[in-house]
Parts: structure tokens; C-alpha cells; sequence
């Protein structure tokens, strides 16, 4: 078994549903299995296109997939959710990122490891750094934990609210 690491967000329909469902979908298939997820957090989306809040989360877990494997299996269960993929970074009913696999570092044209943009996102490292603060992005050295701090301290224009449920 490997671990990885995914992000989840949503913004159409009934997001906080959604991202709940995920997990359970997630933890049914065989070769997953789902050691932690985050709380829920309503943020400010990033990017041209405007749009709603998300509602984001982290999960961490082992499976027998390898990295492309894994990948396929999150865009077909973003799929299942009615994810069309139309505009970049637009709106989407259920979004699912692979931000670590292992310690391996992949530039492969359909796959990054780990997510090239991982260490700019706060709505991805704020949930991530609540279940797994310490691992280590093997490109830029620095932890998840360290990596939120250097957000928090220089980017003002995200912003995040930790849901409570």
C-alpha cells in the first residue's frame, strides 16, 4: 500500500454533501483505504472566472493504485458527482486533486507529483495541514505546515472559514 494525499472541492449544487460523499464513495473501493480527512472549509475561489465559494477538504490515504490508476478513478468518481469539464478553474460540482503519492516527484503531460500548485493554495494546504502537517513536498523541501505559514503571511486575498458542523 502508498500513500497519498488528495484534495476535494466543490461549488455546484450541494457542496458540503458532496465532499462528504466523496470520502465514503472513496473508502469503497477495494484498493483504498481513507486514513484521515479534514474538516470542511467554505473558501474564496482563485482564479478569472467568477464563481461561488467552494467548499474544500483534504483526505489521506494508502492504496494499491499506482499514480495514473489513482487518477483515473478521481476523474471517473468526479464523473459519478456531473463534473463537466468546460471552463479552467470554473465552476464544477465535485473537484478531486492528487497533491502527493510517496515521496516521488511525476511530470508526466496528464499528471504532476505533487500538484504543481499545491504550495499556493490555501484552500488546499489549510485542510491538508490538518491531517498531515508535517509531509514534506519533495520539490520545494518544506513542509505542509510550512508551506500554509508562507501563504498566510503574503497573501492576503484568500480567504478561508473552517466550517463548523
Amino acid at each position: 500500500m502508498k500513500k497519498a494525499a488528495i484534495a476535494v472541492g466543490s461549488n455546484q449544487g450541494d457542496s458540503v454533501r458532496i465532499c462528504r460523499q466523496v470520502f465514503d464513495v472513496l473508502q469503497k473501493h477495494p484498493a483504498i483505504d481513507i486514513l484521515r480527512t479534514s474538516s470542511l472549509y467554505r473558501t474564496s475561489p482563485v482564479g478569472p472566472v467568477e464563481q461561488d465559494w467552494f467548499i474544500n477538504a483534504a483526505a489521506l490515504l494508502q492504496t494499491r493504485l499506482e499514480p495514473q490508476a489513482l487518477l483515473e478513478l478521481m476523474i471517473e468518481v468526479e464523473k459519478s458527482f456531473g463534473r463537466v469539464r468546460t471552463v479552467k478553474w470554473g465552476s464544477r460540482t465535485l473537484d478531486l486533486d492528487l497533491l502527493f503519492y510517496e515521496n516521488i516527484q511525476l511530470d508526466l503531460p496528464v499528471l504532476k507529483v505533487p500538484h504543481p500548485l499545491m504550495s499556493k493554495r490555501l484552500f488546499v494546504l489549510a485542510p491538508l495541514a490538518e491531517i498531515e502537517p508535517d509531509w514534506v513536498h519533495p520539490g520545494l523541501g518544506l513542509s505542509v505546515h510550512q508551506m500554509l505559514n508562507r501563504i498566510l503571511e503574503l497573501d492576503d486575498r484568500q480567504e478561508i472559514q473552517k466550517l463548523e458542523l
